[in-house]
Parts: C-alpha cells; structure tokens; sequence
C-alpha cells in the first residue's frame, strides 16, 4: 500500500516523463527538521549547495528529476549544501562515491546512512588534532580538511620537531573514515617514540574527493583529465608550510621536512619533492601512478639534483602489471639526474604488495626510519639479551659503559635521531661528551650480538 502511495506521489512528481530521478527513502534521525538535501556529482561539477540541484520533500521522502539530457552513468553523493555536511557511512565516516546508474531504470532509490559532521562516532588519536575543517586553499578557490599528529610529548617539551606532509589524510589513522584500510600512522610514530625517537609532526591533508585527481596530477591525461598538481604543490609551500612553521614548534630547515603519498599520492609527492628540493629533502612515494603521465620522467631529468635528498619508493607484485618497470625506470632517471642510487634512493619491491592501505602500513615504519633516522633507530631494542649500563645519568661530560658485551661502536643521536658523535674501538669503557649542549641524548651501543639504545641527559 505504501509503495502504491509513493508511487503515486512520484508520478505526480516528475509529470509521467521518463527523466531520470533519484528518491531518497530514508534519512537518519539527526537530519535537521529545516535541511535540505543537494545531489552534487559529475552531472553540476560536483557543487555541493546549487538550488537547481536540491531534492524536494515528497511524502516523507525527498526526489529531484534530473534535466534532461543528464548522463545516464555518474559519480555522486549527497549533501546538506556543503562538502562540510556531506553523507558518510554506517559509522559516520568516509563514504566513497555512489555510482548511479540509469542504463536500466529510470527511478533509483537510496537511503542516506549518517552525517559526517553530526553522526561521526569515529574516536581519533588522542595526539591527532584538527586544524580546520574547511583551511582554505587560494591556489584552488576551495577548501580541505587539514590536522596535525603531535609527538606525545610535545605540551611537555620545548623542542622543535621535524614535519612530514602526507596526501589522503582520510586515509592515515583511522579505519573508519578511510577508503579502504589505513596506514596506521600513529601507531608507528607512538612505536618509534617508545624506542627512543622524540617525534615528528605528521601533517595530513585530506584529499579532495572529486578533485583528488586534478589535485595528484602536474599535467593532464587524455583520459582521466586532472592537471592542477602545479597549484596544490604551491598551496602546500607557500601557504600550508608557512602556517604550520609559524603556529608548531618545527624545524623548517628543508633538512628536517619531507613528503609522502600512495598512487597518484606518490605521483605528486614526487613531482612536490623534484620541484621543491629547496623545501623537502625528503620523499616517499609508495605504489606511483607514474603511468599517468610520462612528464613526469621527463620533469625529473630537466630538474635535475639540486639539493642532496632522499626517495623511498615502494611497489608491489600484486599492483599493475607495468609498475616495476615504470620504477625502475624512475630510478634509472634519478641517478642519471644525479642522486646517488646507494646513498639517496631506496627501492623496496614486494612481490606480495598490493595496491592497499594495509600494504603502504607495512612499509611505513620502514620508509620513515630511512628517510628521518637515516636507520639509526632501526635496531633499537633488537638485541634484548645485551645488559648494558650508562653512568651517571645526567651526566656533566664523561660517561662510562659497563656491558656483558663488548661494544664495537658507539653512536650519539640527538632528539631527531641523528648521529651528533661516534666512538669505535676494540674495547671501550668510557666516552666523552662535554663538547654537546645540554639536552636529551640516545647512547647506541653495538656489538656483534646487535645493538642496545640508552637515553642519558647532558647538563
């Protein structure tokens, strides 16, 4: 009987024509009682409050015809007016983009499942915090979703800490606003805290959904478009970074900043890092769409090495079938361009990666340590069984080693992991260190049983 009702009232609707409409059947409770509801897709240049696009209330449910002429197979979602109030999922988080399809119907029904500004029930981090919901990007005339992971100790400390800026921010930390999975970046840096590193601060852009392909990409493909990468990579430098270095406690030394994405994430991280190597010094590019465009070699090769940089790339067997070649080619042009391939390349090919957030998780911890630890701390703790002590802790100057162990080498890192002094000699039983300023210091011992990490502080 109802479904005779709604039918009537729709074929009141849309006058008896054979337009395509879209009815929305259910909404959650916490709709607002005044909403209105907006289709923004590929059918309006994804504009997500135009009045020509709003459904209209129809006995408890809310229809929009679309004009004629429409296509019949597009990407869209559902709005209250703004991309701030768009739909989400069943936990209040990311929803991808809906397919509708009219090639078979001429009616096509959905229920909208939550809000993301009212029905998030998603708990972040707790050292994750937001920036903006809507920073403005003028390269773009749009807004972006931007937050910042924080060291654990950062309300504790007065330090200034390395930066890294990662694309698909939706993508980093929680895994249910993300596409498919995440990156777990919180649990590494928390791991990497726990052994010892003082932190960095992981700044995460959201992508822009319909616009993440213009933003990824420097040029355009006949095929998929795009081509807005040249302006995103500005807003990055010259109004992001600006922002952050002046509001956080940061190294803004292009030694201490870096850059990392997958896909066409890795495309543009790359294009970012090749572009601007007087800001990063640091790139990741995992699973690259190097197959969008081949400007990409061909910019690399024209910029050449200007600054001594670092590039992690990452690949998988179970990616497309071109990728390894499309890499290694990359890295071909990257030595040639002048980049030492042993010293400021380092290419990890997994046969058993895949093109998934659970794949680029795996590896992040591996790409990070390389790119800001220069591996200094990927041994910290491997070797349990060495009992080691350094006295006195605080300690003036010298400081004296006892160990069941005998130490071949001794590293001193500073708070961002880098080595500041090194001691190596058949035996050893003291160091000296007055010539540090006062701080917080990792004493690294190795043996040929493996290496133990000790934190000291220097008056």
């Amino acid at each position: 009987m109802k479904r005779s009702i709604l039918f009537f009232f729709l074929l009141s609707f849309v006058g008896l024509s054979a337009q395509h409409t879209i009815v929305i059947t259910n909404v959650p409770e916490s709709t607002p009682v005044d909403a209105t509801l907006f289709l923004a897709g590929e059918v309006n240049d994804w504009d997500p409050g135009n009045q020509s696009w709003a459904f209209s209330p129809v006995n408890g449910t809310y229809v929009i015809e679309l004009p004629q002429g429409s296509q019949d197979i597009f990407e869209g979602k559902i709005t209250r007016g703004s991309w701030q109030t768009v739909e989400g999922n069943e936990n209040g988080g990311f929803l991808p983009n809906r397919t509708f399809d009219f090639t078979s119907t001429d009616t096509i029904e959905l229920e909208i499942l939550s809000w993301e500004d009212i029905d998030s029930n998603i708990e972040w981090p707790e050292n994750l915090y937001l920036i903006d919901e809507a920073f403005f990007m003028p390269q773009l005339n749009r807004s972006r979703r931007i937050r910042i992971l924080l060291p654990s100790n950062y309300f504790d400390s007065e330090s200034d800490y390395p930066v890294l800026y990662m694309h698909d921010g939706q993508n980093l930390f929680v895994p249910e606003e993300s596409f498919a999975g995440e990156w777990e970046v919180d649990e590494a840096m928390l791991q990497f805290e726990s052994e010892g590193y003082n932190g960095a601060l992981i700044v995460a852009i959201d992508n822009g959904m319909e616009n993440r392909i213009n933003e990824y990409t420097p040029w355009a493909n006949p095929n998929y478009g795009g081509g807005q990468g040249d302006q995103y990579t500005d807003f990055l430098v010259t109004t992001l970074k600006p922002f952050i270095d002046e509001n956080y406690r940061t190294l803004p030394q292009r030694e201490f900043n870096g850059i990392m994405g997958s896909s066409l994430g890795g495309l543009i991280s790359h294009y970012g890092a090749i572009t601007y190597q007087s800001v990063f010094s640091k790139v990741g590019i995992f699973s690259p769409s190097y197959w969008f465009t081949n400007d990409i070699y061909e910019h690399t090769e024209l910029i050449g090495k200007e600054e001594n940089m670092r590039f992690y790339l990452l690949g998988g067997g179970n990616e497309s079938e071109g990728l390894f070649a499309q890499m290694e080619n990359m890295v071909s042009v990257l030595a040639d361009a002048g980049f030492n391939p042993n010293t400021e390349i380092n290419f990890q090919f997994d046969p058993d990666g895949q093109h998934s957030e659970w794949f680029w998780a795996e590896y992040f911890p591996e790409a990070f340590d390389w790119l800001y630890l220069d591996g200094e701390l990927s041994t910290i703790n491997s070797s349990s069984m060495i009992d080691a002590a350094v006295y006195p802790n605080p300690t003036s100057g010298k400081l004296c080693l006892i160990s069941s162990a005998k130490f071949n080498s001794v590293s001193v890192l500073d708070q961002t992991g880098r080595q500041v002094s090194f001691f190596q000699q058949d035996e050893m039983n003291q160091i000296d260190i007055a010539h540090l300023d006062s701080g917080i210091y990792f004493i690294k011992l190795c043996s040929d049983q493996g290496c133990v990490t000790k934190k000291i502080l220097k008056n």
